[in-house]
C-alpha cells in the first residue's frame, strides 16, 4: 500500500479567511486579448519597461526590444550560448540551455542595469551578468560577470531561469537541477553508482553546497558584485553550504514573482513524470506552486507533492526506507554539502497527469507549472487598464502544457482558499512567462506547442480590462499560408466581434518588406499574390468610439509547402499492441522539388523517426531525436546541392584544394554565432583574402535558401561525431516497449521534408505525424461523454440514465478484434453496445457487465477510421477502463 507522507508545514499555518463584501465576477467581455507580436523564436522571458516597450529574451541568443508605437522588433544583443549536451559517446544532443532570461533592476531609470542569466557558450556555467544598458543595442563591453553556477552538459535538463527582485532590492534567481532522470522510470532521480552524477539529483537539489536546484538571493552591489542579505537559509559561514541559498530541494523552479505587499516569495515547479505510484519506489508525479515567507528546503529529490520516495539502489533494484520529512539524510557520494538536510515544506498546490481530487479546475494531461503574478490594485495608480477588485490579492498562474490561467484565492496568511479559471474560452499556446504592465494590463509570452523550434504561434499578448467602452476582439485567417504563385488566398474575420455590439470597420493592409501592396475594407477579402515572397496580411478593426484592435496573418508565396503522408500498410494506425509488426511507406511530394517516387527527392532528405514516449518528459527527448533527424536529412540535401554546384572544383572535404577543405571552414568558425549570416553573403558576393589570393566568384544566381542549407552543412563539420541517421521512408518497425519504461505511453511515428526554397520564398516544412495510443483507455481519457457521473477522482464513469455513452474519436478499427471493459471493483449488471458513427450508428459489439467481473466481446470486423460509441443500456452501469486487442 503507498505510503502517504504528511509533510511539516513550516511555512503556513491555519488561517481564517476574513469576512468582506462580496464582489461580482467581472464579465469575460471586459477583456480584450491584444496580439503584440506574432511568430517569436523561442521566447523565454520579459520586462515591461515604464515606457511600455518590452524586452524579452530567446533561447537561442538574442536579446530583442518590441517598441508598441512602431509595432517593431529590433534585436538589441546576441548571446554566444551553449544550447548542447554531449554524452559520454559523443552525441551531441539540443538542451534546454541558452539565454534564459532578463530582469531590469528596480532603479534602472537611474541607473540603467539589466541582468542576464544565460549559458556561457565555452564553459560549463550558467551564467548571471549585469549590463550598462541605455536604449539601443546592448553593449556588451558592459558586463559585469556577478554569479556562475556550475553545471554539467552531459545530460540535458532543468535549467530555472526565473529572475525577480523583491522589495529589498534583493535578486532571487531560480536554477534548475541539472538532472537527467528519464532513466528512474518516473521516480526520483538518485541513481548513486559511479559515473551517473548527471543522473542524480543529490548532487544538485538535495544538496546544500550547490547552486543548482534552488532559489538563490542575492543584494547586487554598484561595483557588480553581491553580498548576501539576511534571512537565506544557511547564515555565511555554515560549512558545506552556500550563503546564496534562499530554497533548496527544487527541480525546476520557473517564474518567479513577490507579492509587493507581503514581500513572499511564489512560484511555479515544473515536477517529474511518472503516471503511477509505487510501494517500493514511492508516489505518482506531480507539478507544485509554491509559497515562501522564508528559506526553506522544499524536498526534491526526496519528497514530491505531499509524498516521500523511498531510497532506491540503481545497482541492486533493492528500494531502502522512506525518507524522513523531519529529517531527510543526503548519503550520495555526489554531495558535498550537509548529510542532514532541513525539514521540508509541502507545496501549496500539486497536481498530477489524472484530474486532481483536491484541485479539479486544473484539468487533466500534460503539465508543465509556470507561475504568475499577484495582483494588487495598488500597483498600478493611474493606469488605463487595471484589472478590476474582484482580483485584489489572486494569484494568477498559468501552465505550459494545459494553456490555461487560473486565479488562485489565499487568505491574509498565505493558506490555500479556492482557484477559478480565469477567461475560460482564452487557451493559449505554450505561455512561459507572464506579469502585468505599468499600464494594468496582463501580459503573456507564449513559446509555441513544440520543443526546440521556432513555432508560428508563438507570441507576445497583453489582456487588456475596459470598464468601459470595449476594444474589438480580433481573428484572423487565411484557407492557405505558403504556396505557388500566383496563389489566390481568401482571408477571413471569423470569431472578430466586439462586446458592445457596436458596428465595426474593417481594414486589411498586405504588405511585403514593411511596404504595403494590397488593401481592402471587407470583411473577407480574396486576395491574389503574383510576385513572391513573404507577406503579412494586417486586420485593423475599429468601433464607432475609435477603439482598435489588430491582428495579422503571415503567408510565403512562391513556394509549395510539401505533402508528406507516414502511410501504415500493416497495423493498426491508432493503437499499438506490444511486440507487433508495423510496416510503413512514407510518401513525399513537393510542387518545385519533385517526389520520393520521381526520385527528384532523395530518400535521404526526408527526415523518418519512431519514438516511444513514456512520459510526459520525453516530448524533450524526442524533439532532440527529432531535430537530429531533421538536420541530418538537411545536411543531405546540402551534400547533394555541392555536388551540383562548383564549390567541388575549389573545396574538398577535409583536404586543401584551391580553396580551405570544408572542414577547414568549419572550425574557423566554430561558435560564432554570426558565421552563418556572413557566410551566406560571401558566398553569394564572392571574394579573397581570408585564405589567400585566390578568389571566390560570386554566387548570385544561386537561391539563398540553398546557400544557406550548404552553409549549416559546412559548421556543421566541427562536431566530430556522425549525425544520427533517419530510419528509412520504407520500413518495418516492431513495436518493443523500450526496457524500464511503462505500458502506459505511446508510439510517435513522424515523417517530415523541408523543401529547398524557390523563387526567393523561404523553405517550407511538411510532416506528418501518427500517434499509436496503449490499447488500454481510462474513462477519463475518452474524447467525450454525455450523461455520466464520475467519483472524484475521475477513474469510475456511471451511467445515469440509458444512452448515456463514451467517445472515442477517429480511430481505427482495422485489425480490432475484441474488447474488455473494466468496471473496476463495483457490482453492477447490464449491457454496453458498442456502435460507430453515432449513438445509434452500426452496433459492432455487445458487452454484457456481471458483478464487477472484466467482460470481453468480440468485434464485428471493421475497416477505416470512424467515431465509436460505448452506449450504456440503463442507467447505474459503471465502466473503470477499457482494452482493444487485435487478437
Amino acid at each position: 500500500m503507498k505510503r502517504l507522507i504528511v509533510l511539516i508545514t513550516l511555512l503556513t499555518g491555519i488561517g481564517i479567511v476574513e469576512a468582506q463584501e462580496p464582489l461580482s465576477r467581472p464579465d469575460e467581455n471586459r477583456f480584450t486579448k491584444v496580439v503584440l507580436q506574432q511568430k517569436l523564436e523561442e521566447p523565454m522571458q520579459f520586462q515591461i519597461l515604464a515606457d511600455g516597450k518590452v524586452l524579452y529574451a530567446e533561447r537561442k541568443g538574442k536579446l530583442k526590444l518590441y517598441d508598441p508605437v512602431k509595432k517593431k522588433m529590433d534585436v538589441i544583443a546576441e548571446f554566444a550560448v551553449s544550447r548542447e549536451y554531449v554524452s559520454k559517446t559523443g552525441q551531441r544532443e539540443e538542451g534546454e540551455d541558452g539565454l534564459q532570461g532578463v530582469i531590469l533592476h528596480p532603479d534602472y531609470v537611474k541607473n540603467h542595469w539589466i541582468y542576464v542569466f544565460y549559458s556561457a557558450k565555452n564553459a560549463s556555467v550558467n551564467r548571471l551578468s549585469r549590463f550598462t544598458w541605455n536604449g539601443g543595442k546592448l553593449n556588451m563591453a558592459t558586463e559585469k560577470k556577478m554569479l556562475d553556477v556550475v553545471v554539467q552538459r552531459e545530460e540535458c535538463c532543468h535549467v530555472g531561469g526565473g529572475m525577480v527582485f523583491d522589495k529589498d532590492k534583493n535578486l532571487l534567481l531560480s536554477t534548475g537541477d541539472n538532472t537527467f532522470s528519464r532513466s528512474s522510470d518516473g521516480f526520483t532521480p538518485i541513481d548513486e553508482r559511479p559515473g551517473e552524477g548527471a543522473r542524480d539529483a543529490q548532487k544538485s537539489s538535495g544538496n546544500t553546497n550547490d547552486l543548482r536546484g534552488k532559489i538563490l538571493r542575492i543584494h547586487p552591489e554598484p561595483d557588480g558584485t553581491y553580498t548576501i542579505p539576511e534571512g537565506n537559509l544557511f547564515p555565511k559561514g555554515t560549512p558545506k553550504t552556500r550563503p546564496e541559498i534562499f530554497t533548496m530541494g527544487n527541480r525546476n523552479p520557473w517564474r518567479l514573482t513577490v507579492d509587493s505587499k507581503t514581500n513572499w516569495l511564489y512560484w511555479g515547479e515544473v515536477g517529474p513524470d511518472g503516471s503511477n505510484a509505487s510501494d517500493l519506489r514511492g508516489p505518482r508525479s506531480y507539478d507544485e506552486f509554491n509559497l515562501a515567507k522564508q528559506a526553506g528546503n522544499y524536498g526534491w529529490p526526496y519528497f514530491n507533492g505531499r509524498e516521500g520516495y523511498r531510497y532506491y539502489n540503481f545497482a541492486t533494484k533493492e528500494s531502502g526506507a522512506w525518507y524522513d520529512p523531519m529529517k531527510p539524510v543526503n548519503n550520495s557520494p555526489n554531495n558535498t554539502g550537509m548529510t542532514v538536510l532541513p525539514a521540508v515544506v509541502h507545496p501549496l498546490i500539486w497536481y498530477p497527469y489524472a484530474a486532481s481530487s483536491e484541485f479539479p479546475e486544473m484539468g487533466s494531461g500534460g503539465r508543465s507549472a509556470v507561475g504568475g503574478p499577484i495582483f494588487h490594485q495598488s500597483d498600478f495608480k493611474g493606469a488605463n487598464h487595471i484589472f478590476p477588485a474582484y482580483y485584489e490579492g489572486k494569484w494568477l498562474i498559468t501552465d505550459w502544457v494545459r494553456g490555461w490561467i487560473l486565479a488562485v484565492t489565499l487568505d491574509k496568511d498565505g493558506n490555500y482558499v479556492s482557484m477559478e479559471r480565469f477567461l475560460p474560452n482564452l487557451t493559449l499556446k505554450g505561455p512561459i512567462d507572464m506579469k502585468f504592465g505599468p499600464d494594468g494590463s496582463l501580459y503573456v509570452l507564449e513559446y509555441g506547442n513544440g520543443y526546440f523550434r521556432d513555432n508560428p504561434e508563438a507570441e507576445l499578448i497583453k489582456i487588456e480590462y475596459n470598464s468601459g467602452n470595449r476594444k474589438p476582439s480580433v481573428q484572423v485567417s487565411a484557407n492557405k499560408t505558403a504556396g505557388a504563385v500566383p496563389m489566390k488566398i481568401q482571408l477571413s474575420s471569423a470569431g472578430t466581434k466586439d462586446a458592445d455590439g457596436d458596428s465595426l470597420i474593417f481594414d486589411w493592409k498586405i504588405t511585403r518588406a514593411g511596404v504595403l501592396k494590397q488593401s481592402s475594407t471587407k470583411e473577407n477579402p480574396e486576395i491574389a499574390l503574383t510576385a513572391p515572397g513573404v507577406y503579412k496580411a494586417t486586420l485593423t478593426v475599429t468601433d464607432p468610439s475609435g477603439a482598435k484592435n489588430s491582428k495579422s496573418v503571415e503567408i510565403s508565396a512562391g513556394n509549395e509547402a510539401p505533402k508528406v503522408k507516414f502511410n501504415f500498410t500493416q497495423g493498426n494506425s491508432s493503437f499499438y499492441f506490444p511486440g507487433n509488426t508495423i510496416r510503413y511507406a512514407v510518401t513525399v511530394t513537393d510542387k518545385e522539388d519533385g517526389s520520393l517516387t520521381n526520385k527528384r527527392i532523395l530518400p535521404s532528405a526526408v527526415s523518418v523517426s519512431i519514438n516511444y514516449l513514456s512520459e510526459g518528459y520525453d516530448m524533450t527527448v524526442i524533439a532532440q531525436k527529432q531535430n537530429t533527424f531533421d538536420a541530418s536529412a538537411q545536411h543531405e540535401l546540402a551534400k547533394g546541392l555541392i555536388k551540383k554546384s562548383d564549390c567541388n572544383a575549389c573545396h574538398a572535404l577535409n583536404t586543401k584544394s584551391l580553396g580551405p577543405s570544408l572542414t577547414q571552414v568549419a572550425f574557423k568558425y566554430k561558435g560564432s554565432s554570426t558565421a552563418q549570416n556572413f557566410l551566406v553573403k560571401k558566398i553569394a558576393n564572392g571574394g579573397s583574402g581570408v585564405w589567400g589570393d585566390a578568389m571566390m566568384p560570386p554566387h548570385s544566381t544561386m537561391p539563398t535558401a540553398e546557400i544557406s542549407a550548404i552553409v549549416k552543412y559546412i559548421l556543421s563539420l566541427s562536431n566530430k561525431e556522425a549525425s544520427q541517421k533517419s530510419l528509412p521512408v520504407t520500413g518495418v518497425y516492431v513495436t518493443k516497449v523500450p526496457a524500464n519504461a511503462t505500458n502506459k505511453g505511446s508510439f510517435i511515428f513522424r515523417a517530415a521534408y523541408r523543401d529547398r526554397g524557390a523563387n526567393s520564398a523561404p523553405a517550407q516544412l511538411g510532416e506528418d505525424i501518427l500517434i499509436l495510443k496503449n490499447p488500454t483507455i481510462p474513462v477519463n481519457n475518452a474524447d467525450q461523454s454525455a450523461e455520466l457521473t464520475f467519483n472524484d477522482d475521475r477513474s469510475i464513469a456511471t451511467s445515469n440514465k440509458s444512452g448515456a455513452y463514451l467517445l472515442l474519436r477517429n480511430i481505427d478499427l482495422s485489425s480490432l478484434k475484441s474488447l474488455s471493459i473494466n468496471p473496476g471493483a463495483e457490482r453492477a449488471s447490464g449491457q454496453i453496445e458498442i456502435r460507430t458513427g453515432a449513438v445509434d450508428g452500426k452496433l459492432i459489439g455487445t458487452a454484457a457487465l456481471a458483478e464487477g467481473n472484466i467482460v470481453t466481446t468480440t468485434l464485428i470486423p471493421t475497416a477505416g477510421r470512424q467515431n465509436l460509441y460505448l452506449v450504456f443500456t440503463q442507467p447505474g452501469l459503471k465502466i473503470k477502463e477499457f482494452t482493444f486487442s487485435n487478437r
